[in-house]
C-alpha cells in the first residue's frame, strides 16, 4: 500500500517531496557554510597549522641568547603570524582574562612543545566590547620565564553567535524559497495549461480535449473536464441534428399549405394565410440559424478590429446611412471577425430601424476591449433591458416582420459575444434619449 502511494504522482506526494528537498537543501547549504566559511569564521587552532609554527619558533628562539631574541622574533614574523618576545607579558598590552593551557595536560601540545610550559590564549571576546584591537593572541612561556607573543594576521576572524545563527537561518530560508519556487512552478504549469484550455473551450465549443498531465488530482480533474466537454459537444451535435430534422418535417407541410392557398377562391383569406405561412417559414429559418450558429466553426485569428468597424461603417455609408466613429485607427484583437461583424451589424440595424444617428465608439486597454453602439431614439424601458435578449421576445408587438422581426437578433448577438468570453449589455443613455449597446470582450 505504501509503495503504491509512493509511486503515484499526487499533490500530497509532491508537497512531501518539496518539504524534504527544502530540508536537504538547507542542510547542504549549512554544511557548505561550515566547511567553507566555518574555518575562517572561528578556526580551530589545530586546523590552522599555527601550532606547529609556534612550537618550532619557540624552540629556536628559546635556544638563543636573550639579547638576540627580539631580532629572531622579528625575523620569524611573516604574513601568517606576527611574533614578538618580551621578558614581561605586560609589555604586550593584553586584556585581563584569556585561557590558560598547560602542555603537560594536552597530549597534542605535549607532542609539539615537548617540555612543560604555559600557553595563554586570548580571543576577540576577551577584549572590551567594540574594541578595535580585538584579535587572537597566544602567549607561550619559555623556560627562563620570558614570553613569546603570536598574533595571526589582522583580519576579521571572529563571527559571534548571533551572526552565525542569522547566517544559518538566512541560508535555510534561501534553500526553502528556492526549492519551493521550483516545485510550485512545476506544479503550476499543468494548472495553467488546464485553465488556458478551459478558457479556450469557453470561446470555442469545438476545442480539442486537454492533454492529461500533472499530479493525480489534476489528472482526475482534466479527465472529468474532458468528459464534460465531450458530453456538451455531443449534446450540441444532437441538438443541431434534431433541429435540422424538425426543419425538414415542418417545411414539407408548410409547402403543401402554401400550394393549397393558391387554389383558394377567397383572395382576402388567401393573402392572410400566405402571410402567416411566410412568417412561420421565417421564424423556422431564424430559429435554425440561431441554434445552429454558423460562427461556432469560425477559427479565432488576429485582426484589426478598428479596420473591421471602419469597413462596416463604409458599407452603411454606401447605403446613405451615416455612422459616426471614435477610437484608435488601429487595434489588433485575437478573436472571430465574422462573429463580431454579425454582432455590430445587428446592433446598427436596430439603431437604424428604431432610432437615428447611430455611432460607434471603440476603446480598450491591456485586459479588455469595449465597443459601444449608441443612437438617439426612444430607448428601451428599464424593465425590458434584459428581456429583449430572450428568444422570440419583441418590443414591437405587431406581426409585421419588416418592423418587428422574429426576436432572435439580440439573443444571437449575445450568444456570439459570450462564446468569445465577453458580454453584451444594453443601457439607456444618461444624457438623454437613446440607447447604448456595450460589447466588452477580453483581450
Amino acid at each position: 500500500m505504501i509503495r503504491r502511494l509512493l509511486r503515484r504522482d499526487t499533490l500530497n506526494r509532491r508537497i512531501a517531496l518539496t518539504i524534504l528537498a527544502a530540508m536537504l537543501a538547507s542542510l547542504a547549504l549549512n554544511a557548505l557554510f561550515v566547511q567553507v566559511a566555518g574555518v575562517w569564521a572561528r578556526p580551530p587552532i589545530d586546523r590552522t597549522g599555527l601550532l606547529e609554527q609556534m612550537a618550532a619558533t619557540s624552540k629556536v628562539i628559546e635556544a638563543a641568547p636573550a639579547s638576540l631574541r627580539p631580532q629572531l622574533a622579528a625575523a620569524a614574523t611573516d604574513t601568517t603570524l606576527h611574533v614578538a618576545w618580551s621578558a614581561d607579558p605586560a609589555d604586550f598590552s593584553l586584556p585581563v582574562g584569556g585561557t590558560l593551557f598547560q602542555t603537560s595536560k594536552v597530549p597534542q601540545l605535549q607532542a609539539l612543545f615537548g617540555t612543560q610550559r604555559d600557553i595563554q590564549v586570548y580571543g576577540p571576546a576577551d577584549w572590551p566590547k567594540g574594541s578595535p584591537d580585538a584579535h587572537y593572541v597566544a602567549l607561550v612561556q619559555l623556560r627562563d620565564g620570558s614570553w613569546l607573543s603570536f598574533i595571526p594576521p589582522e583580519r576579521s576572524w571572529g563571527l559571534d553567535a548571533p551572526t552565525r545563527i542569522a547566517v544559518i537561518i538566512t541560508l535555510g530560508l534561501i534553500a526553502t524559497l528556492l526549492v519551493a519556487w521550483l516545485a510550485t512552478r512545476q506544479l503550476a504549469k499543468p494548472l495553467q495549461r488546464f485553465a488556458s484550455a478551459a478558457r479556450r473551450f469557453g470561446g470555442d465549443l469545438r476545442a480539442p480535449p486537454i492533454g492529461i498531465e500533472g499530479p493525480d488530482e489534476i489528472r482526475q480533474a482534466i479527465i472529468a473536464f474532458n468528459t464534460m466537454q465531450a458530453q456538451i459537444q455531443h449534446f450540441i451535435g444532437e441538438r443541431t441534428h434534431m433541429l435540422a430534422a424538425i426543419s425538414h418535417d415542418l417545411r414539407a407541410p408548410l409547402t403543401r399549405i402554401r400550394l393549397r392557398c393558391e387554389f383558394m377562391e377567397d383572395l382576402d383569406h388567401q393573402h392572410k394565410l400566405i402571410r402567416d405561412v411566410e412568417e412561420m417559414q421565417a421564424m423556422i429559418n431564424a430559429a435554425l440559424a440561431f441554434f445552429r450558429d454558423d460562427t461556432v466553426g469560425e477559427q479565432s485569428t488576429a485582426f484589426d478590429l478598428s479596420e473591421l468597424l471602419q469597413t462596416i461603417i463604409d458599407d452603411y455609408r454606401d447605403q446613405h446611412l451615416a455612422v459616426d466613429f471614435s477610437g484608435p485607427s488601429h487595434l489588433v484583437y485575437h478573436g472571430r471577425p465574422l462573429g463580431l461583424k454579425r454582432v455590430i451589424v445587428n446592433l446598427l440595424e436596430n439603431a437604424a430601424k428604431y432610432a437615428r444617428h447611430p455611432s460607434i465608439r471603440l476603446n480598450g486597454d491591456d485586459h479588455r476591449i469595449c465597443i459601444e453602439v449608441s443612437d438617439e431614439g426612444p430607448g428601451i424601458p428599464e424593465a425590458d433591458l434584459e428581456r429583449v435578449f430572450d428568444p422570440f421576445f419583441r418590443l414591437e408587438t405587431s406581426r409585421n416582420r419588416a418592423t418587428g422581426g422574429v426576436g432572435l437578433g439580440l439573443s444571437a448577438a449575445r450568444a456570439i459575444v459570450r462564446e468569445q468570453g465577453g458580454e453584451l449589455t444594453l443601457s439607456n443613455r444618461v444624457s438623454g434619449s437613446g440607447l447604448v449597446a456595450r460589447v466588452e470582450v477580453p483581450r
